[in-house]
């Protein structure tokens, strides 16, 4: 492995996904030395996104993928360095889901870069509403997804920071939640009063009655004293989807996260307090939300508009 990753980056994806790839490349496909170092370095760039936004590669989602582009791009990437990037994404998802070690091949379908948006999907307000009111908080698996929902929207924590948040973490009577991010940074995020109250509805009723509970420091413990995993909130998110009548693979973590910064934006929050919130190491990688509302304005300028 190059001395630069080890140096950088000691995330899954460098340590295993990224040299088994490359190794499958040299070896067995007998890739030239200088395409080989081209996908070496859009590799390592998408890893470090990855490690930006928190995910590991089983976690990423076509909307990610066209995030990481629309970035890209906004950075001044030519055509040519984003095909090439493409290709190399497509065969290292391949590889890994030829492998087992993804669930899903996100590449899988994906159209021509030329047609891809550059910019985050989100839900509307409207689809939030309706995919928070989806759980039945009357039983306790459903008050539990309840505050899973909440708390992804109401906070726009990453699905990594949720399933590994502590108890001890929570400061509901003041109303925010110290996250521990990337690198193990902790940042303070506020949270809504409604969303605290569904939260600690969770915490005072079944949480706190569930067989080996009390002794977990997990906010959403799972088995064996582990905390709930990345999978099962999947699971949770598209169920609530299907219920809201809302396309199941319209919505993952990521795009209530979207949906949370570019709400936010809509409603004219300080940019610097959304990158604070979010968790970004760069004001560059929160400022894509500023072009998700600059685009709605034009849709809508441009559908009422006499003159449009």
């Amino acid at each position: 492995m190059d001395s630069h990753l080890t140096k950088d980056a000691q995330s899954e994806f460098f340590l295993r996904d990224l040299p088994l790839f490359l190794d499958h490349l040299a070896v067995e496909k007998g890739l030239a030395e200088n395409s080989l170092q081209a996908y070496r370095r859009d590799l390592t760039a998408f890893g470090r996104h990855l490690d930006e936004e928190g995910l590991s590669a089983g976690d990423v989602g076509r909307e990610d993928l066209v995030r990481w582009f629309g970035l890209r791009r906004s950075d001044g990437a030519s055509p040519r360095s984003i095909a090439r990037a493409t290709s190399a994404l497509r065969g290292l998802f391949r590889f890994l889901f030829a492998e087992k070690r993804i669930p899903a091949d996100p590449t899988s379908g994906l159209e021509n870069p030329r047609r891809w948006m550059t910019l985050p999907k989100l839900l509307s307000r409207e689809d939030v509403d309706r995919l928070l009111e989806a759980p039945d908080v009357e039983t306790p698996k459903g008050l539990r997804n309840k505050a899973m929902l909440e708390l992804l929207y109401a906070c726009g924590v990453r699905v990594s920071e949720l399933t590994t948040l502590r108890l001890g973490s929570l400061r509901l009577p003041d109303g925010f939640l110290v996250v521990k991010g990337k690198g193990s940074k902790e940042r303070v995020v506020p949270i809504a009063d409604s969303s605290a109250r569904w939260v600690a509805r969770w915490i005072s009723g079944p949480r706190a009655v569930r067989r080996g509970a009390a002794s977990s420091p997990w906010l959403f413990p799972g088995t064996g004293g582990r905390p709930v995993t990345r999978q099962t909130v999947f699971l949770v998110l598209k169920a609530a989807a299907r219920k809201a009548g809302i396309d199941p693979e319209a919505v993952s973590p990521h795009v209530l996260r979207h949906s949370f910064a570019t709400h936010l934006v809509d409603g004219e929050a300080d940019l610097r307090a959304i990158q604070m919130m979010l968790g970004h190491a760069s004001i560059a990688t929160t400022e894509i939300y500023t072009h998700v509302s600059r685009a709605r304005v034009r849709r809508v300028y441009d559908r009422s508009h006499p003159r449009a």
